[in-house]
């Protein structure tokens, strides 16, 4: 199964979180969603709404363009 795309790059929190949200309740179980975003309050977010929700945090990689790049897995 290949990752989910969310790209929120150009949008302020709380949108990313918003988007990878509504990513995850259509994704199917076990699906990974990698979420780029480029605003900094989304580093403290996303691992946020990560806990809360119950998903695996599997990533967070910073990217040459000056995005961030999350790799959140949902529960099989």
């Amino acid at each position: 199964m290949s990752d989910i795309e969310v790209d929120a790059r150009g949008h302020r929190c709380p949108v990313p979180t918003l988007r990878l949200r509504r990513a995850l309740e259509h994704a199917p179980a076990g699906a990974t969603v990698r979420l780029l975003a480029d605003d900094p309050l989304a580093r403290i977010d996303v691992p946020h709404f990560a806990r809360q929700l119950g998903v695996t945090l599997e990533g967070v990689e910073d990217l040459p363009s000056g995005a961030i790049s999350f790799r959140v897995t949902k529960a099989p």
